[in-house]
């Protein structure tokens, strides 16, 4: 969901917390100079010293945290470190994030447009719940360590880890010494999660031990090699119940894969004003049956767990299919698959896509948990194989990716979950790697930087969104951090302008390194046509111009890709382009409006080239009562329209079948 003008007081709150870890020695490029075995060795001693199995250890720091220190930064959920050790109170002051700005309308559809009005501030005791995000303090109290200490110090983090683990174990009455059973620690692993539910903590537990039984070696982000022998491990959960943890509500027909923690926690619908269109806070559907569902919208909540659940349990405010929590990767589902959620501002997009909100903020300088990443993937897959979406950056994509419907909306459309979303790890775990098919000359590229390494210097992580056309001065720097975006320039060199965005520019000054301003950006999955290269840059057609980024054979930000790509027709100078793909007016029955099919405000020029996602109807969804009593509702529009999506800009949008060509991606493709 967006950054929204209400934002600002927590992301100065934030502000402290994010500068002293940029200056602190964790941050930049890798360790290059630290010996190899290092942070290895720090592991080894922490399990010595506080009599944890070195194995237990390291399964549990690789699903906090892939043993990564992110510069010492907190996670969305508070958490620090390669232990994940949280301290909520250090970040979670201030307001509550929003869903959606003021005036914004979340249903994307002029024909019952929804204005919401931003709830008020949140009241400190709806900061995330005590017990899982204030370990730290704990850890604090059980090492002699100091919370900065414990915070910025990655040797100190993982013996506050080991000093929980160890006591976890020892209130569970299990045996504790390094070389004691892995097998006996799952209970205190399942305690380590945070997880307030049963389920939800068995999930955690059985993915340590699965990294155990499978093993692990990585170079974590600060430089330092780092390895988990696998090994073969039987658990006993026997001790599971002794954490005395909740059952969450299961009905039949929760559509969560078995083994994930899922919940039950409706989303209403029901009227709550008297006008005909006064209920919320999603529609009723019959998908896919009636209409198929084409897309899964990953967002962030730009808020915590707890308000954003209660956001999406009032009727006057929007819904969305499901969110995730941090912590412990903990799922709610809300709306079923069946019914739209008013969740992407665009009516095409919201009436074919699932919405699955993550707990957590794109531009705070925070990071996604690995908990919630596997949690997401193993949701995204099981949704994907049951409604048959493919596993693609065309179909699964972020918020960022939704176009707006007519161009007066285009600036106003959403940008998270933001850069630092680890696209290229997220579909590792979807079993559906980026990998090149192609060469040089096969004329497409999917975006795909090394995510540790890649750190694009970003503005304004802790201040109010930037105004057009240029943000307020001065920008502080975000925190040097991996990121999946690579930046785009007017021509080949680190000192040319970025490209422009018409969409937020209409004067066509450049886009910005503000960390919202994401007009001249490209994300890792997302596959362009190339339109040049020279040296250690390449050009693909973005946005109607050739959008240059660095792409050096040394370190590729792109793999060479094959598909399709789409072309004007010959004759047409140039094409329109959509935001949704509506049907022609011919196709609407007597009583339903005609949904005008308008253009964007980019042009697709002949001789310009962009990657085909598919081949989609034209179609429109009534539904704008809440009994279905106006003419029409509840039916889909179809007509004889085609359309092509294309990957135009950092958005996906769309063009008229009849106005393009489609083509292999061609052979002696710019070199």
């Amino acid at each position: 969901m967006p950054v929204s003008a209400l934002t600002r007081s927590r992301r100065a709150l934030l502000a402290a917390a994010v500068v002293a870890a940029t200056a602190a020695p964790l941050g930049g490029g890798p360790a290059t100079a630290a010996p190899p075995d290092e942070r290895q060795r720090q592991y080894a001693e922490a399990a010595a010293e506080y009599g944890v199995p070195e194995a237990v250890l390291l399964g549990v720091s690789y699903l906090e945290s892939r043993w990564d220190t992110h510069a010492g930064t907190p996670s969305t959920s508070g958490g620090y470190g390669p232990l994940h050790l949280t301290d909520a109170a250090h970040v979670a002051s201030g307001p509550a994030g929003f869903h959606v700005d003021e005036h914004e309308d979340p249903r994307g559809d002029e024909s019952r447009p929804l204005a919401v009005a931003p709830p008020a501030v949140r009241p400190a005791s709806d900061a995330p719940p005590a017990a899982a995000t204030r370990t730290l303090p704990a850890a604090a109290t059980l090492t002699g360590a100091s919370a900065d200490e414990l915070r910025s110090d990655p040797a100190a983090n993982i013996r506050g880890g080991a000093a929980l683990l160890a006591a976890y174990q020892r209130d569970l009455g299990g045996p504790v010494g390094a070389a004691s059973d892995p097998a006996a620690w799952y209970g205190a692993v399942a305690r380590y999660s945070g997880a307030d539910t049963e389920e939800t903590a068995t999930a955690f537990a059985d993915e340590v031990y699965d990294q155990i039984r499978s093993g692990a070696s990585r170079r974590t982000d600060d430089g330092h090699q780092v390895t988990l022998a696998a090994r073969a491990v039987n658990p006993d959960a026997s001790g599971l119940h002794r954490l005395d943890l909740r059952r969450a509500e299961r009905p039949d027909g929760l559509e969560c894969p078995i083994g994930l923690g899922c919940e039950w926690i409706p989303a209403p619908y029901e009227k709550y004003g008297p006008g005909a269109g006064d209920y919320g806070n999603h529609d009723l559907g019959n998908r896919p049956a009636q209409q198929k569902i084409e897309y899964i919208v990953i967002h962030d909540t730009e808020g915590y767990y707890g308000p954003s659940v209660g956001l999406v349990q009032r009727a006057d405010y929007l819904g969305w299919h499901y969110t995730l929590r941090s912590v412990d990767g903990h799922v709610a589902q809300h709306v079923k698959a069946k019914d739209v959620g008013w969740q992407a501002g665009n009516w095409y997009v919201n009436a074919k896509s699932i919405g699955i909100e993550h707990e957590g903020f794109a531009g705070h300088g925070t990071w996604y948990t690995e908990a919630m990443y596997r949690t997401s993937a193993k949701l995204v897959r099981y949704l994907a194989l049951r409604f048959n979406i493919p596993l693609d950056r065309q179909h699964i994509i972020g918020h960022d990716n939704v176009p707006g419907t007519v161009a007066s909306t285009v600036a106003g459309m959403h940008w998270d979950p933001g850069p630092y979303w680890d696209w290229s790890h997220y579909f590792d775990l979807l079993r559906a790697p980026f990998r090149s098919t192609g060469t040089a000359r096969t004329g497409l590229v999917t975006i795909d930087p090394d995510f540790a390494t890649h750190r694009p210097a970003f503005q304004g992580c802790n201040q109010q969104p930037p105004g057009v056309p240029t943000p307020p001065p001065p920008a502080e720097p975000c925190p040097l951090r991996g990121s999946s975006a690579v930046v785009l320039h007017s021509a080949p060199s680190h000192d040319a302008p970025l490209v422009n965005d018409l969409g937020k520019r209409p004067d066509g000054s450049p886009d910005t390194m503000y960390i919202s301003d994401h007009g001249a950006r490209a994300s890792a999955g997302q596959t362009y046509a190339v339109a040049e290269v020279s040296g250690d840059w390449t050009a693909i057609w973005y946005l109607g111009q050739k959008a240059w980024f660095h792409n050096p054979a040394s370190a590729r930000t792109a793999k060479w890709a094959t598909g399709f790509v789409v072309t004007p027709r010959p004759g047409r100078a140039t094409i329109p382009v959509y935001g949704r793909a509506y049907p022609e007016q011919a196709a609407y029955p007597a009583g339903v409006p005609y949904q005008t099919i308008s253009p964007l405000q980019y042009t697709f020029a002949a001789g310009q080239r962009y990657a085909l996602g598919g081949i989609v109807p034209s179609e429109y969804y009534r539904a704008v009562t809440f009994d279905g009593s106006s003419p029409g509702d509840w039916t889909v529009v179809r007509g004889e329209l085609r359309y092509a999506q294309i990957q135009f800009g950092h958005r996906i949008m769309y063009v008229n079948l009849d106005d393009v060509l489609v083509l292999p991606s061609p052979l002696g493709a710019p070199r």
